[in-house]
């Protein structure tokens, strides 16, 4: 799948950033979100949000982290080097975002709503604008 974005990417001259950030994060939620939406017309809000929050945890646990010591262990401990301009902006943008979500959550009373939704559709569409800005013009401080 990476590498076919990235072939897409290079045929259609997408930066990579912008293909690893809409694309490639899109299909490998797609399961996620079919998950959450059958487990949710069944009644069970909870889980599905539980599966949609979970899901997200072990791919930063597991999902990112094993790949790298297999690779280390490989290659005699050589380091995996990630190349992003905007990684520690990134990162912080994120906490920003759950501290963001939290509160809507919260201001909706725990309640999954159609606002709440959209909520949650201005708050990916902010971090998407912000992190594809900081990746791809390199000469852009981070406003954090």
């Amino acid at each position: 799948m990476v590498w076919f974005a990235s072939v897409l990417g290079r045929v259609f001259q997408i930066p990579i950033e912008v293909m690893g950030l809409t694309f490639l994060a899109a299909g490998t939620s797609v399961p996620d979100l079919i998950t959450s939406v059958i487990v949710a017309k069944k009644g069970l809000g909870d889980m599905a949000v539980s599966s949609s929050i979970g899901s997200n945890i072990f791919d930063v646990t597991v999902g990112l982290p094993l790949p790298w010591l297999i690779h280390s262990l490989i290659n005699g401990g050589q380091e995996v080097t990630v190349q992003s301009e905007g990684m520690l902006c990134s990162i912080s943008m994120l906490f920003l975002m759950l501290v963001a979500v939290f509160s809507s959550i919260a201001c909706y009373k725990w309640r999954m709503t159609k606002g709440l939704g959209m909520a949650m559709f201005v708050l990916y569409g902010i971090f998407l604008a912000v992190s594809l800005t900081l990746e791809i013009d390199n000469g852009y401080d981070c406003f954090l």
